[in-house]
């Protein structure tokens, strides 16, 4: 094995893996300053993620992938290749120039802000016509938020959301434009097959519920996985049905993918659109818009990647400095049948990998113990994607 180095190698590498998948392995452990091999900020950074992923198996879109210490120490640009008026900078920068190619509709700023405010604040906005195409200048107000824009946008090209002059006027159009390119290069520039992004109703009929263990934070607790959560009302007449109001019809698109046919409480959930647009403030109807717990105020992107059906394994986060994999266990195991944990830390936090027997039980653990208090700290709880631990 080579020495450790802050250059990592990478094997393995499907032709369909983006830079952005393989940041979205390392980032959590440092900043990564270059990508060809693919270099972390520094040593520390890369020997704990290498320490990391020799437990954990790294896996990129279904493919695993295995990680070594490289032999180079440093990556460098060569900047003849390029030639030397190049608009490749040989180092990041807060600064992105951004070429759109076979441009088929106009694009403002407003369109590009839309599209890259979600990676972070942008300051500045300049749009110009080169003959290599439409170009604009985008100013972010850090390196990072620039890094992770180039990561989850260079190379895009497929919008989720066609060009409509409908009753809406263009304003709207622009507008779902910009934000149908920042969800789909959240998912790696692909929808999930069977998301078609295109959906506006935001209100969902779930029904076939367990009434006797079933309340609203439980549901939110569980919804609140694939969007913020406006209302959610169980229906009195019906205590086996609730309404959950979503905050737009994309996340709403996406709780119905990921929770129809789940397992909760013994009962298999049926989850589809319901026929009232929205759910009327009332007593017997909890109101969720101010919640601190609604998960997608922040890291948008983040969470939309994080986004999958119920699985065995459940994250936890939020954890107390000196926290213990016994008083985790304690907390959760009443839920189902633990197989495996792992108690590791990222960027100085404490975080925990539980895998249950089945999805049933981590699906009954993430419903019940998401948002309660752990030795003084309100911990969050999500599904997690690796297979193993």
């Amino acid at each position: 094995m080579a020495e450790p180095s802050k250059v990592i190698h990478i094997r393995n590498v499907g032709h369909e893996i983006a830079e952005a998948d393989l940041l979205q392995l390392l980032q959590p452990f440092g900043n990564v300053s270059k990508i060809a091999l693919l270099q972390m900020q520094d040593l520390h950074n890369s020997v704990s993620a290498l320490q990391y992923y020799s437990t954990v198996q790294p896996s990129v879109r279904g493919r695993n992938v295995y990680m070594q210490f490289s032999s180079h120490q440093e990556l460098t640009t060569d900047q003849n290749s390029h030639g030397r008026n190049s608009d490749q900078e040989s180092e990041p920068n807060r600064i992105l120039l951004v070429t759109i190619h076979h441009m088929m509709y106009p694009i403002t700023v407003e369109v590009l802000h839309q599209v890259f405010k979600a990676y972070g604040y942008v300051e500045k906005i300049v749009t110009f016509q080169k003959s290599a195409g439409f170009q604009a200048l985008i100013q972010y107000q850090s390196l990072q938020e620039a890094m992770d824009a180039f990561g989850a946008l260079h190379g895009f090209h497929k919008p989720i959301i066609a060009y409509r002059t409908a009753s809406k006027g263009l304003s709207a159009s622009y507008a779902q434009m910009g934000r149908a390119a920042m969800i789909t290069a959240a998912f790696g520039g692909t929808l999930p097959p069977g998301v078609t992004g295109t959906n506006e109703r935001c209100t969902l009929i779930v029904s076939n519920l367990n009434t006797d263990k079933i309340n609203e934070d439980k549901l939110f607790n569980l919804f609140s996985l694939y969007g913020n959560i406006v209302r959610i009302k169980i229906l009195r007449n019906k205590p086996d049905h609730a309404l959950v109001e979503m905050a737009d019809g994309f996340q709403a698109e996406l709780a119905v993918h990921y929770l129809k046919g789940a397992v909760l409480f013994a009962k298999k959930l049926e989850v589809n659109y319901s026929k009232y647009p929205n759910i009327t403030s009332a007593p017997d109807a909890h109101d969720y818009t101010t919640s601190s717990l609604n998960r997608f105020n922040s890291n948008v992107i983040k969470n939309y990647r994080h986004c999958c059906a119920p699985t065995k394994m459940i994250h936890i986060s939020a954890l107390p400095q000196e926290i213990t994999e016994d008083a985790i266990l304690n907390h959760v195991s009443e839920h189902g049948s633990v197989v495996n944990t792992k108690l590791f830390e990222v960027n100085g936090k404490r975080q925990a990998l539980i895998q249950f027997e089945s999805e049933e039980e981590a699906t009954e653990a993430l419903v019940s113990k998401h948002a309660t208090s752990l030795e003084g700290n309100t911990i969050r709880i999500s599904f997690s994607q690796m297979q193993s631990i």
